[in-house]
């Protein structure tokens, strides 16, 4: 039976969802600065196995959820649902407009920080309301709830694995921008989740 749903929370993941197309449109889209996780990976495995990214991506993505799903239960799935669904059409949305800051991309720096916080309040929202929008989130989820880690612990550990095995084939400079966003990003998911929130509050 599929888990009844508060409308607090989903409002508030659509939310974090629609901050994070938001921010992934008019500045990582154009920046050239990546996140870790399963974005990292798929990009990994196309440049040095030649597996297309629509793929690997499924795959990945399929897997986290499915996780996220054993460790979590049917309220993750169902939020994950309602985050994801309103990442999809948010982005679908702004791609409709012209990028708001074609600057940037000449900017990595400042697309770097500028492109953290909306990913990192972005998805801590959506966190917050007990979905992931994307994989990465899926398994960060999962990880912080096996291990008791902190969720930006969990972001920081598998993002970290991904951008190491990306130098082997990115420039430097962009591994130290993309490491920068997702460490940022990372602090401010946790942030996000636990403000204002009793340390044993549940969703």
């Amino acid at each position: 039976m599929f888990p009844k749903l508060k409308a607090k929370n989903c409002m508030l993941a659509v939310l974090g969802s629609a901050i994070l197309a938001f921010g992934l449109y008019n500045i990582h889209a154009l920046s050239g600065v990546t996140e870790g996780g399963v974005l990292g990976m798929t990009l990994l495995l196309h440049h040095w196995f030649d597996i297309s990214p629509a793929v690997s991506s499924f795959i990945m993505n399929a897997a986290c959820y499915l996780l996220g799903w054993k460790m979590l239960g049917k309220e993750f799935i169902g939020y994950s649902l309602v985050a994801g669904s309103g990442f999809s059409v948010c982005y679908a949305v702004f791609e409709q407009f012209p990028p708001l800051w074609p600057q940037l991309a000449n900017m990595p720096l400042a697309a770097a920080i500028l492109g953290a916080l909306f990913v990192g309040i972005g998805v801590g929202l959506s966190v917050r309301a007990g979905g992931a929008p994307g994989g990465d989130d899926a398994l960060a989820m999962s990880i912080s709830h096996i291990l008791h880690w902190k969720i930006e612990t969990s972001y920081l550990i598998s993002d970290l694995v991904v951008l190491v095995l990306s130098a082997s084939y990115l420039p430097l400079p962009r591994l130290l921008y993309s490491l920068c966003t997702v460490m940022l990003s990372g602090q401010l998911i946790g942030l996000v989740q636990r403000v204002g929130r009793h340390p044993t509050e549940s969703n």
